[in-house]
């Protein structure tokens, strides 16, 4: 179904709006369902998955990117396995908060996913993210080869945590 020829609301909420506000995203996310989170690279999309309490993040698999269809074929996949309520989306922001280059890549890829799911979508600020999960790896004793398969799918679980522990600390959940 095309985006566009969605009418659907929750709570007054355009569900298919890649710019929705965090409160907004938590207010249209079903019960009882688990959210996906993707770090969406040039190369790879690194995801990861909640717990149905949306409490903890649980690093899932690191997509390969192929064409954008067969991108989406595999989120929809996922997607359906999962019985997912929702997808945060981590944006590359500078490190002055400001948005460049990989943040409009970013947004346009969330704005193209809106044409084939039905899923409420929010960004989350994903900044060190992927250093984050390299350091994390590094202390874990992960080789060179296992660090590089496993960052993408690890910062897209820290970029879920985090936004998680923020839905909990601000009573949004």
């Amino acid at each position: 179904m095309i985006a566009s020829d969605k009418n659907l609301n929750v709570s007054g909420v355009s569900i298919n709006s890649p710019y929705a506000s965090t409160v907004e995203f938590v207010n249209a996310l079903m019960p009882g369902k688990p959210i996906a989170a993707l770090d969406v690279g040039t190369k790879t999309i690194g995801l990861a998955i909640s717990d149905t309490n949306l409490m903890i993040a649980t690093p899932l698999e690191t997509l390969q990117r192929t064409k954008f269809k067969n991108d989406m074929d595999k989120l929809l996949s996922l997607e359906s396995y999962w019985d997912l309520a929702g997808y945060v989306i981590g944006l590359p922001m500078n490190m002055d908060g400001s948005e460049g280059p990989r943040c409009q890549s970013v947004r346009a890829f969330a704005r193209n996913m809106c044409q084939y799911i039905s899923l409420p979508i929010t960004f989350w600020d994903e900044r060190l993210s992927t250093v984050s999960a390299e350091k994390y790896l590094l202390e874990t004793g992960a080789s060179r080869k296992k660090r590089a398969a496993k960052k993408d799918n690890f910062a897209s679980s820290i970029i879920l945590q985090t936004a998680l522990e923020y839905f909990q600390n601000k009573k949004v959940l």
